[in-house]
């Protein structure tokens, strides 16, 4: 037994000595040989992928550094990483190069913070180390923030909008079951004129009532005003209320006939004053009287109106700013020498309102603007490419047109009408002769045709001094673009109405013997 035991320590010895055989001699000479147990050999982990010493990538050829540096292929590691638990043994320590540089154990490495060894070796990563937060972990951690504080905002918007939301259906619960303010019956006060504006609502005319104390809330009127189908009938205009009206009474009176003020209907070639026909002696009343009569508010005694006398008195004294008169006209009205005509035509016809609280300047003021407009609408300012004259003078021919044309034949006497004062001739319109007569008709007698005034076209060339009558839209336009023709004469033939034109002077003397014995040239005076 202890034979056995010894042969096998003999075999053991034996076996060593040949693999770990060396020679003394050889060793003993090599002077420069270093015994490779100084060499203190590099413990790797599979698991790591960083080495402490400066943020290096150990793990695969190249290089990577916190900077976020893209990787050097060119510049790696020479050893690669050894297996887990392994250590590895070099028979001389070989230079390893990171990044452009060498480490050995003469030259330390630099590391990003980390304590260093000796032998120019970092300590690897242990428990104690702590490691660099890296930007994309910054990154996401200033997103998560910001997604809060988003979501913060986004939440407080929502808990405004609900607290609102929750006010307002709380105020529509008290109004439905507390009645708005209203005014009771019997207690009206003075009149008040409310305008209604075109493309009003009832809201806005509830808000006008209320503004003009008509009403004590807009919503007592709106709620009555969506019970009155009659409300889809309002128009725009001026109306007549009682202040302090319960708002079932407000709302009947503004659908109402007789609230309505301010309302003004003014026929084609009417003229501001009064005249009489010669034949029947009816009235014909003038712009200043169907003014004066829309102007009323209230009825009887108490109404409040602006007079005929006052408007005559305001048209002929007035400054010509404050009453409107536009630019285009403004010379012209200034030289006319009878003052209580100068704004003759300048309001148009048609239907027209006006604010009857305001005073005759006032009034005539709102009158004249918005018929100027009106004018303009149609051209009257370009006009004269069309007939070589100004827009004033347009306006006082398209006045001629209106009284001596029908609507047919308006053209026509345009044309005339340019014919002849492009020749200097006189235009000899009895119109023009009947516009100073208190009392007027178709024919005129020589008399009156003698007679030389501003007006009369028969003792006079030219136009004249302002229209003689307010004309329809039609007869401006007319005038504006004349029919072509060479006419240089026309008359009325008959009751009917119809009228001849002609360039010649015999054959215009044919056609008036026409008209005498129809009858419609025959004088009442």
């Amino acid at each position: 037994m202890t034979d056995r035991w010894t042969r096998a320590e003999e075999r053991y010895r034996q076996n060593a000595e040949r693999r770990y055989r060396r020679d003394d001699v050889d060793w003993a000479d090599a002077d420069d040989y270093e015994d490779d147990t100084t060499v203190i050999p590099r413990y790797t982990d599979d698991d790591e992928q960083f080495a402490e010493d400066d943020g290096r990538y150990a793990g695969q050829p190249g290089r990577y550094t916190d900077d976020d540096e893209l990787y050097d292929e060119d510049e790696y590691l020479d050893e690669p990483a050894p297996r887990r638990g392994a250590a590895r043994r070099s028979e001389e320590p070989a230079p390893r190069r990171v990044g452009r540089r060498e480490e050995t154990a003469e030259r330390p490495a630099r590391g990003r913070g980390g304590d260093r060894e000796r032998g120019g070796r970092a300590k690897s990563g242990g428990r104690g180390s702590r490691p660099k937060r890296s930007r994309v972990a910054s990154r996401k951690a200033a997103e998560r923030k910001r997604r809060r504080r988003n979501l913060l905002i986004i939440a407080s918007v929502f808990a405004v909008l609900f607290v609102g939301a929750v006010g307002f259906a709380a105020m529509k619960i008290m109004n439905r079951f507390t009645p708005p303010e209203d005014f009771a019956a019997g207690s009206t006060g003075p009149l008040a004129v409310v305008q209604v504006k075109d493309g009003d609502t009832a809201t806005q005319i509830a808000r006008t009532m209320y503004d003009k104390g008509v009403v004590a809330s807009s919503a007592a009127f709106y709620e009555a005003a969506v019970q009155n189908s009659g409300m889809n009938s309002v128009q725009p205009g001026y109306y007549s209320i009682a202040t302090h009206s319960p708002a079932a009474e407000a709302v009947t009176a503004l659908v109402g006939k007789d609230s309505r003020v301010g309302n003004l209907v003014i026929s084609e070639g009417r003229q501001l004053h009064d005249s009489s026909d010669v034949h029947t002696g009816a009235p014909k009343e003038g712009i200043y009287r169907k003014i004066a009569d829309a102007s009323c508010v209230g009825t009887g005694t108490a109404a409040k109106c602006v007079t005929y006398e006052q408007l005559d008195q305001a048209g002929a004294t007035a400054d010509l700013s404050a009453l409107g008169v536009p630019s285009w006209a403004m010379d012209r009205v200034k030289a006319v020498t009878d003052p209580t005509r100068r704004i003759e035509g300048l309001i148009s016809a048609g239907t027209l309102d006006f604010d009857p609280s305001g005073s005759a300047v006032q009034i005539l003021h709102q009158l004249i603007t918005e018929s100027a407009a009106r004018y303009e609408v149609t051209g009257l300012l370009q006009s004269g490419k069309s007939n070589g004259l100004s827009p004033y003078d347009t306006l006082v021919a398209a006045s001629l047109v209106e009284r001596e044309a029908l609507p047919q034949d308006m053209s026509k006497v345009a044309r005339v009408i340019v014919n002849r004062l492009a020749v200097d001739q006189p235009l000899q319109f009895d119109s023009t002769v009947n516009y100073t007569l208190d009392k007027t008709e178709v024919a005129t007698t020589d008399a009156d045709r003698a007679r030389k005034t501003a007006w009369n076209t028969y003792a006079m060339s030219g136009l004249p001094a302002t229209p003689i009558s307010s004309p329809s839209l039609d007869a401006l336009k007319a005038m504006e673009n004349p029919a072509a023709g060479p006419w240089l004469y026309f008359v009325t033939i008959d009751k009917q109405g119809t009228t001849n034109f002609t360039e010649d002077y015999n054959e215009h003397l044919r056609n008036i013997k026409k008209a005498q014995e129809s009858g419609i040239l025959d004088s009442g005076r």
